[in-house]
């Protein structure tokens, strides 16, 4: 069996299940694969182009499985792969690194980092923030300590953001498509969350990108949000009203926000999210490092290769 492995990304072999008689070829996933591997059956994708993934999907007439190592599938399946191919996704790959990002954001804020960094240009000792403070001032989030956090989109990655920010003593609450529990924290359904807004200090989306997720955080729901509140997006930027957004943080409506995600990247310069007040922005950098890929890709490179069930894959679309 032939198995394309990207550049983009530096795997064990040793951990990839491979057996005897087993070729890997490694390709760039910026640029066509060589004529010679178009017959490989296995694909990994990670960091791959758009025309790379559409390019690919024309050429490999034998392929029988796309393993991405993306959270999700959707740049592999709109790229026209072949339906009798397996297309399988990263769902938990990003979990850990995109809640500790969620996590270094919040405590970016509410342990007012921005302002101790401008004090440290100035030279200045920050006597406000140092000293005897109130545990829990009025109308202010310094500590996670009984912080109500809200964290909308309840799969892999709010979860272990949920598991996070509860080992920083926060009461986490979940919001997801059906209400219940999940990993032992309460989640209310999307139709209830405007009764939950207005008591949440910390508001953290990892919400994908679909028709129904379009700018869901909008000028209605950021007003619904106490003036202490921080919002934090590590899901994706078309889920939120940036100008509704930016409107919220030059009038004071809400305490600030942190973009790891935009609608539009790389954010244009001229962009006025660059100068809302109180607004840190990162490049799309929370996830980005996928954790023991080997592991999965093992996991579905065997099921394809005994013929298993579609139901024995993982992360299987």
């Amino acid at each position: 069996m032939k198995i394309l492995l990207p550049t983009s990304i530096t795997l064990d072999e040793e951990k990839l299940g491979l057996e005897p008689g087993d070729i890997v070829r490694h390709y760039n996933p910026t640029e066509p694969i060589a004529e010679e591997d178009t017959d490989a059956e296995v694909l990994i994708a990670w960091a791959n182009t758009a025309d790379q993934l559409a390019d690919s999907a024309r050429r490999m007439k034998n392929v029988g499985l796309i393993q991405a190592l993306l959270a999700g599938p959707d740049a592999v399946r709109a790229a026209g792969f072949t339906p009798n191919a397996a297309i399988c996704a990263g769902v938990g790959l990003h979990s850990k690194t995109v809640a500790e990002h969620a996590l270094a954001l919040t405590l970016n804020f509410v342990r007012f980092l921005p302002t101790l960094a401008q004090a440290t240009v100035e030279h200045r000792w920050a006597e406000e923030l140092g000293g005897a403070q109130e545990l829990h001032p009025k109308d202010q989030v310094t500590t996670l300590l009984d912080a109500n956090v809200l964290v909308w989109g309840f799969g892999s990655i709010g979860q272990e953001t949920a598991r996070l920010f509860k080992a920083f003593g926060a009461n986490v609450t979940g919001v997801a498509q059906s209400a219940g529990k999940r990993s032992g924290f309460p989640v209310i359904a999307t139709e209830q969350i405007d009764e939950y807004l207005p008591t949440t200090d910390i508001l953290v989306m990892v919400l994908p990108t679909s028709d129904s997720t379009f700018k869901v955080l909008d000028a209605h729901k950021l007003q619904l949000l106490p003036k202490r509140a921080y919002l934090v997006n590590v899901g994706r930027g078309t889920t939120v009203d940036e100008d509704a957004l930016v409107a919220a943080l030059n009038s004071g409506s809400i305490a600030g926000a942190a973009l790891d995600v935009t609608a539009t990247e790389p954010l244009p310069s001229d962009s006025p999210l660059w100068d809302a007040k109180n607004i840190v922005i990162t490049p799309h950098a929370a996830g980005g490092r996928p954790v023991n890929p080997e592991e999965l890709i093992a996991h579905n490179i065997r099921a394809f290769r005994t013929g298993a069930a579609a139901s024995e894959y993982r992360n299987r679309f």
